[in-house]
């Protein structure tokens, strides 16, 4: 008995080791040469020990088979000895890649063919920074906040310079700090948090971010602050339309508007990684769409290129959201003035029509609606979709297990492979949505499945991938 606990013990600490030698190689990957180095998709940037091994340990959901931090740190350590351009290098499958070739080649050779494309030399993804402005800063504004702080320290260059607000109190400034700080879903900021009372400024791990007090768009010149350029996020909502959010760009310093809410109009609506094209230099106005857009859309992108989507309905199971009352009162919509925590609404959704303006194959075949649920956050998408031919359990999920690993889809489709996962294990998700393969069914050419979304942090990471396009930051993401 005691060997074998001395077994399980020693093997731990060799594993510990390994991601303790990984984790400042990994950092300095990111910083110098803006590098994102991953396992079958989990980031390891900014990760402790401990994440880099559950990194690892998740990969067995994916590749059938442990995949463990020894094998991926020789990986790594020769991946610091090339000298490669800006990319997103997922260590997991060069790891399992080199241990199944063929050849016997060298660790560094077989690294020099699988990363050919991108061993052209280092280099900056921007001459200059890209200045980036928030207008409001709640439960989106600050975790936009978050992310942005978080890429300051690569290459990429992109500045989060200032949060634009309506003043609440005398000590607002404090209260928008501990906001930032701590978050009830969350949990903590990954770092330190001070303030800087006489320039009004936030200070997150060594960024300034100044909170300006305005209660209309055009009334503030950001250049006073040194911002020039800018893309601004309104995370507002309260301007939908060309005309609203065009009064973002009478304000100097700013050339470009991104919406974190549906757009109305000729606004294009954007989901990460399936539309991009709409992204084009001679357009300022952008909308991001909705969380739920967001997590639906590429997996029916995906189903209708392949099994092509004749008819379909989603349900959206949605996280109660700030809109709503903690008890029974007033509200001018339907069913929303009743209590949040303690009841499942019934409402609408514009997701289903919304996928029209991004997939316009899909117009006219999709219904959609929405129950609002007593969960502060995580939302679930049931996707009850006719497709034009038959297929099975088995091809489907293969498929969508392909798609989130193999496709230019992965940064945005996710795939698990557990019949224990729940709502709160999929808070601080990075994918717009993750495909629940076993609650997966197909009855012949009808499907139904079912897909996780962090409708905070998920969609988030969307507007921050849009955020990227627009600067010209493209990490292109290897192995193929």
């Amino acid at each position: 008995m005691k060997s074998k606990q001395e077994e399980h013990l020693k093997e731990w600490q060799g594993l510990e080791e390994a991601a303790e030698q990984i984790l400042p190689l990994v950092g300095q990957l990111y910083r110098e040469r803006n590098i994102v180095c991953t396992v079958y998709g989990r980031s390891l940037v900014h990760s402790t020990t401990i994440d880099i091994l559950k990194a690892h340990r998740f990969a067995r959901l994916i590749i059938d088979e442990e995949l463990s931090a020894v094998k991926t740190l020789p990986i790594v350590e020769a991946i610091c000895q090339l000298d490669l351009a800006p990319a997103r290098i997922d260590v997991g499958k060069l790891a399992v890649g080199f241990q199944n070739q063929q050849a016997t080649t060298s660790v560094s050779d077989y690294l020099r063919g699988e990363l050919a494309t991108v061993n052209t030399g280092r280099h900056t993804l921007l001459n200059e920074p890209q200045d980036i402005v928030l207008y409001g800063f709640g439960r989106i504004g600050r975790l936009l906040a978050r992310l942005l702080v978080e890429k300051s320290g690569s290459g990429e260059k992109l500045r989060l310079r200032a949060a634009v607000v309506r003043k609440g109190s005398a000590d607002d400034l404090l209260k928008r700090a501990s906001l930032l700080r701590r978050d009830s879903i969350h949990g903590q900021f990954s770092g330190i948090i001070t303030v800087d009372e006489e320039e009004n400024a936030i200070i997150a791990n060594g960024n300034m971010i100044r909170i300006i007090y305005a209660d209309a768009p055009e009334n503030v010149d950001y250049t006073a602050y040194g911002i020039s350029n800018a893309i601004l996020i309104d995370n507002t909502g309260k301007w939908r339309d060309r005309e609203g959010l065009s009064r973002h760009l009478q304000a100097k310093g700013i050339s470009k508007v991104i919406l974190t809410a549906p757009g109305k109009g000729d606004i294009p609506n954007v989901v990460a990684g399936v539309n991009n094209e709409l992204i084009v230099e001679n357009e300022t106005i952008f909308s991001a769409a909705s969380c739920t857009t967001n997590a639906i859309v590429p997996v029916l992108k995906a189903i209708h290129d392949r099994f092509t989507i004749q008819h379909g309905h989603v349900e959206t199971c949605h996280s109660y959201t700030n809109d709503q009352n903690l008890i029974d009162n007033y509200h001018k919509g339907s069913r929303r003035g009743r209590s949040a925590p303690l009841n499942m609404v019934i409402t609408e959704t514009g997701a289903a029509k919304a996928v029209a303006k991004v997939i316009p194959d899909l117009a006219g075949k999709l219904t959609g609606n929405a129950i609002r649920v007593p969960t502060p956050n995580v939302s679930l998408a049931i996707l009850n979709l006719g497709l034009g031919q038959e297929t099975t359990v088995k091809e489907l999920n293969s498929f969508l297990r392909d798609t989130a690993l193999n496709s230019p889809l992965q940064n945005q489709i996710d795939y698990v492979v557990s019949p224990e996962v729940v709502s709160s294990d999929f808070v601080g998700s990075r994918h717009a949505g993750v495909v629940d393969s076993l609650a997966t069914i197909v009855q012949g050419n009808r499907c139904v499945l079912y897909v996780w979304y962090d409708n905070e942090f998920g969609y988030s990471c969307q507007v921050v991938r849009m955020v990227q396009k627009m600067a010209g930051i493209e990490l292109p993401s290897l192995p193929n």
